[in-house]
């Protein structure tokens, strides 16, 4: 019988991401708090409301039971709305309260990641036109500094935007999300304030923490032709991964803004990335609508037989998260898997989803790819953005109405990976043995 550890390089980061609008709840002072308010944008017309009540402090019982699991790490981000609620104004005492978060993941001898800006803005800025002003960039950077002078006593490990990839396109070509443009030319617009905003970001926090690594976290989805055989479906998946996947990190190692039919330059971005940050959750499979751009994006397609999530919007693909790490090793930065999961909230798939992604994590690692650490998306279950409520990602269930976690049985099998530093054919039997005889033949 096979018995073997899989075993991940000493000092590997191993922790959970969240994400401020996910979480703390009852922020009033966002454009995402407006959007909620509209019915019909938000699945079920859910709300984020009390979220999971980290701004009411129930932030540390959530990391006592990471730090307990063993996870050395969490990522988690700024709300700037919090930070900034006026143009001409600071909350300091919101600051102190991120201090006190950060203080907590020292005293539990975690590493925090800490993102500037997970897709919310201050209602101020969305008056103002949000990304799609050129203002931003200023605006941005002024609100970096404070933070980075404020927190550097306390991380040295930062990601500028999450995913700007997924804000551009939902936000103002897709139209999903605040503000519900659908506009390719306010899309492009807003590609460049965020590649201009990143690398002003950057050079910020180095001067003033010169220590500093700073990157973003891009969300990579190999997109391939639905139809191998057909040109247009082989056109459509290449402009639409230049468009969601190349377009960011390319920028960031080139300085050169690159999308069919059109070219600029923003010299100050070139070399603005001390690592990768990769977020995967899934493959996909395009087929040209020549009627319409976003028609790739808008409904993910799967390979008949395939281990999709109860909504449908997510296969479990292990392969997808090599591949993406293969992908990144072009950028020439190490890379830190800064966002992996699967909703489940009978928590069926993930622990088979869980042990096959990290296995691929670990065929990168021995293959000398320099990967660093992984977040698992995420703690416990959150406000999924237009989808609200409707999709479970944690492995701790939350129950909205008394705010009560539970432990799924994916927390136990990750808690052994972050004590183990690797992963067990043990762990394999005892977690999903259906899928054992497939990753051991005998």
């Amino acid at each position: 019988m096979t018995h073997t550890t899989f075993h991940f390089p000493r000092g590997f980061l191993w922790g959970t991401a969240t994400a401020s609008h996910q979480v703390e709840g009852k922020n009033t002072q966002n454009n995402w708090w407006a959007w909620e308010q509209t019915p019909g944008h938000i699945q079920n017309n859910h709300t984020s409301g009390l979220a999971c009540d980290w701004w009411g402090g129930r932030w540390r019982e959530d990391l006592d039971r990471a730090a307990a699991a063993g996870q050395n790490a969490h990522r988690l981000s700024i709300e700037w709305s919090r930070i900034q609620p006026a143009p001409d104004r600071w909350d300091e005492n919101a600051l102190d309260r991120y201090i006190e978060i950060l203080r907590g993941l020292s005293e539990r001898k975690m590493t925090p990641l800490v993102t500037l800006h997970h897709f919310t803005d201050p209602l101020w800025l969305a008056e103002l036109g949000g990304w799609g002003n050129e203002r931003v960039v200023e605006y941005f950077n002024a609100y970096v500094g404070k933070v980075v002078e404020a927190l550097r006593e306390y991380t040295k490990l930062w990601v500028t935007i999450n995913e700007p990839n997924v804000l551009y396109i939902s936000a103002y070509l897709m139209g999903i999300w605040p503000p519900g443009e659908q506009s390719l030319k306010a899309c492009l617009q807003v590609m460049t304030n965020l590649v201009r905003a990143h690398a002003a970001a950057y050079h910020t926090i180095h001067r003033i923490q010169p220590q500093a690594r700073v990157g973003m976290a891009i969300n990579y989805r190999p997109l391939h032709p639905l139809r191998s055989w057909s040109p247009l479906d082989r056109g459509a998946a290449r402009i639409y991964s230049q468009m969601f996947n190349e377009f960011f990190p390319t920028a960031l190692h080139s300085g050169s803004l690159r999308f069919p039919f059109w070219r600029r330059r923003v010299p100050e971005a070139k070399g603005t990335q001390d690592y990768l940050g990769v977020n995967y959750y899934t493959r996909d499979y395009v087929t040209a609508n020549l009627g319409k751009l976003t028609s790739a994006v808008e409904k993910p397609r799967f390979p008949p037989g395939s281990d999709v999530s109860p909504s449908g919007m997510f296969a479990n693909m292990p392969d997808g998260i090599f591949r993406a790490v293969k992908w990144a090793l072009k950028f020439k930065v190490p890379v830190i898997l800064t966002e992996n999961g699967i909703e489940d909230a009978d928590d069926r798939i993930r622990p088979r989803y869980l042990i096959q992604h990290i296995h691929q994590l670990w065929r990168a690692v021995n293959f000398n790819f320099p990967v660093q650490g992984y977040f698992h998306w995420t703690l416990v279950d959150n406000f999924e953005w237009e989808r609200g409520w409707t999709q479970r990602f944690g492995l701790w269930e939350l129950d909205l109405e008394t705010q009560a976690r539970r432990k799924r049985s994916s927390a136990d099998l990750y808690a052994e990976i972050c004590r183990e530093n690797g992963l067990s054919t043990d762990m394999v039997r005892r977690y999903a043995p259906e899928i054992f005889a497939s990753m051991f033949p005998e």
